[in-house]
């Protein structure tokens, strides 16, 4: 989410090719009945099967303490909105083992989920907007922060810079040894010794959240409200535009279920698709 800021647009004829015959589809299953305030990200948690979902319930840029992170079941209906409380304006989840880790502007909130009790906030030098996390398999966490363009990467309590002039760095997703980014209006993969490939670019509004489907393609959310179903070619088809109706921040993805999991923000409710 990059909040109430324009991310960069791409001329025209740099887009890469859209396909005019989409060949997947959302369709809606539920939305909560109950009001989310202002939920940024989506997390599934399958042990418990439960949507974790960070909640800025104010200003996405604020530290006013009335933020945290709630507890919705798996057919929307609510669990517990608050489960951890006294945040700011947490956006992006991540989780290792029994730890989820938020991020909440210039600190990452480390939490034990079995205890719903915050553990330490690590302090990242400089941050000014940290908006998306992702931890790879070796419990390496990486968090990106939007206005200054960084990522930064965090292994035990160190935190270290990893990577800067990320433009407009969101949504991130750590697969094998490669990092994925949504860099603006285009989707990075950058390996293991930071060398960088543009795997597809052309979104118009700034790409938001990212989640693999599972067979090499990638879902990708627009936070003023779009959903683009992205081929592992570079090739993007646009499944849902609500742009002036809701947002679609960042969303959790069920590969084997085919459910996706959206935050709409400002609209105050958390909605679930069907990939068809």
């Amino acid at each position: 989410m990059e909040f109430k800021k324009t991310l960069l647009s791409t001329a025209f004829g740099l887009i890469t090719v859209f396909s005019a015959n989409a060949q997947h589809s959302l369709e809606k299953v539920w939305e909560t009945k109950e009001t989310i305030p202002v939920p940024e990200s989506v997390l599934i948690h399958e042990k418990t099967k439960t949507l974790y979902v960070s909640l800025i319930d104010g200003e996405g840029n604020v530290k006013d303490g009335i933020g945290g992170v709630g507890q919705l079941n798996m057919d929307g209906s609510v669990k517990n909105l608050n489960w951890i409380t006294g945040l700011n304006a947490p956006k992006g989840l991540g989780m290792y083992k029994d730890k989820m880790y938020v991020a909440d502007l210039d600190v990452v909130v480390v939490i034990d989920i079995n205890k719903g009790k915050v553990l330490e906030k690590l302090e990242v030098p400089d941050a000014i907007f940290l908006n998306d996390i992702t931890v790879d398999s070796k419990g390496t966490v990486y968090v990106s922060d939007t206005r200054k363009g960084f990522i930064y990467k965090i292994i035990g309590n160190k935190v270290e810079l990893y990577m800067e002039k990320v433009k407009s760095a969101n949504g991130l997703k750590a697969i094998g040894t490669d990092l994925y980014v949504l860099a603006g209006p285009e989707l990075w993969k950058i390996n293991a010794n930071k060398e960088i490939t543009v795997i597809a670019k052309g979104f118009e509004k700034g790409g938001d959240g990212i989640e693999p489907v599972g067979n090499g393609d990638f879902l990708v959310t627009c936070w003023p409200g779009i959903i683009y179903y992205v081929k592992a070619d570079g090739t993007f088809e646009k499944m849902l535009d609500v742009q002036g109706k809701m947002n679609t921040a960042d969303l959790a993805y069920d590969a084997k279920s085919k459910m996706l999991y959206v935050p709409t923000f400002n609209a105050k409710s958390v909605v679930a698709y069907k990939l068809k």
